[in-house]
């Protein structure tokens, strides 16, 4: 007893862009990921010197969103 496949729903055209346009987003996070992870492999790990410490880079992207969402602040 073979069971076909459900047919997949068309997208609207605008949606399909907008998914698009977020795959090209992750493709393009990824790859800036990746060549830092080959940097690290090919370098080493940078001196601490160079790094900025996790909480500053925390605190720059919640007042990131914060502004991409005021409502969300109060």
């Amino acid at each position: 007893m073979s069971q076909e496949p459900a047919a997949r729903q068309p997208l609207e055209p605008a949606a399909a862009d907008a998914v698009r346009a977020y795959a090209a987003r992750t493709r393009a996070d990824a790859d800036r990921f990746a060549s830092a992870l080959e940097d690290i492999a090919a370098n080493g790990l940078p001196a601490v010197e160079e790094c900025t410490p996790w909480e500053e880079l925390r605190e720059a992207h919640l007042a990131r969103l914060a502004a991409q969402r005021p409502a969300v602040t109060r």
